[in-house]
């Protein structure tokens, strides 16, 4: 059952927070999780202290420091802390993260805060860093043309290249230019059973669209164990050699069932890295052993919906997933 008032996101985020002490190895995501119920809660100085908790811990570095601080902002805003806000969303832009998601994150509230030329540039430029010419756009990266295409609506400007590539990627039965249609509000006003059809259609698309977005922490994930830790594994429970082979045929098996996925359709894509030690913990908890196979599929779930996932594929030109230093396109991508 999901939380709808703010006890229950309360409840939820406390929940949050114990197993990220249980967990110290996810506890990154699951605070960033329970940061968000705070907000949710109306708590949000209690959310920026989590933020803050995160972004001081010299002993445990955070992986996405830009994402921190992009939520970090958009809290403070709303609640009064506009200055502190904005010099943290310059500090994003100065840094030029090759993440979509700090860049989205502080766009959009620029965008919502009524910055609208401020939220355009920021998706802008997002975009001409992370977007390559001929290179299928990422997941991520497509919510960063949703986001522009929508302020360039409300900002009345004409339909140019990366505007046409966010309506051939959008998937919702009602088109783009329809749902970012300024003037669908007036729609709201109207006694006619026919408008108010039409925008209750629209509505559900959003909303559809909406629910997909809220999936991205919890992708189809593949379990990927690096090179040490596959051997340490193999060494532990021999059992499992049947399944991995060597770490050469492990890498190329996880390469084929991702593209095979991408070629039937999935999306959002990624990739979950294995540690012993938490394979361990996660199969004493399930009461199975570690040796069991079928324990696999669970423990890769477990640790996308923990926001472990990293998105495949990354850009050609981005460091392989594998860990072999080399470019993706250089490498598992060629």
């Amino acid at each position: 059952m999901r939380p709808d008032t703010p006890a229950d996101h309360t409840t939820e985020a406390e929940r949050l927070l114990r197993t990220a002490a249980q967990y110290p190895e996810d506890q990154e995501p699951l605070v960033l999780q329970a940061a968000a119920h705070l907000e949710l809660a109306g708590d949000r100085a209690r959310a920026s202290t989590l933020y803050d908790g995160l972004l001081a811990a010299p002993d445990s570095p955070v992986d996405r420091p830009h994402l921190i601080k992009a939520l970090k902002a958009a809290n403070l805003w709303e609640y009064g802390h506009e200055a502190e806000a904005r010099a943290i969303i310059d500090g994003i832009r100065i840094a030029e993260p090759l993440d979509a998601a700090p860049w989205q994150v502080a766009a959009e509230t620029l965008e919502a805060h009524d910055e609208l030329e401020s939220a355009h540039d920021f998706f802008s430029t997002a975009l001409t860093l992370l977007l390559a010419p001929a290179e299928e756009v990422a997941y991520a990266t497509q919510s960063l043309l949703t986001g522009r295409h929508r302020v360039r609506r409300l900002m009345g400007l004409e339909h140019d290249a990366w505007d046409e590539l966010a309506g051939e990627l959008h998937t919702a039965p009602v088109p783009l230019d329809e749902l970012h249609d300024p003037k669908r509000l007036w729609s709201l006003g109207s006694s006619d059973p026919v408008e108010l059809q039409a925008e209750i259609a629209r509505l559900r698309a959003e909303l559809g669209t909406y629910r997909t977005a809220l999936s991205r922490p919890f992708p189809v994930a593949v379990l990927h164990w690096p090179e040490d830790e596959l051997r340490e594994l193999l060494t532990a429970y021999p059992a499992l050699t049947e399944e991995y082979v060597d770490r050469a045929t492990h890498l190329n098996r996880l390469e084929t069932a991702l593209r095979d996925l991408h070629a039937a359709g999935a999306p959002n894509l990624g990739i979950v890295r294995g540690t012993v030690p938490s394979y361990e913990a996660f199969a004493a908890s399930e009461a199975m052993s570690p040796a069991d196979p079928g324990l696999l599929p669970q423990y890769a779930t477990t640790l996308a919906a923990r926001g472990r996932a990293v998105p495949w594929p990354p850009s050609r030109t981005a460091a392989c997933w594998c860990g072999s230093g080399e470019a993706y396109g250089e490498c598992h991508g060629a």
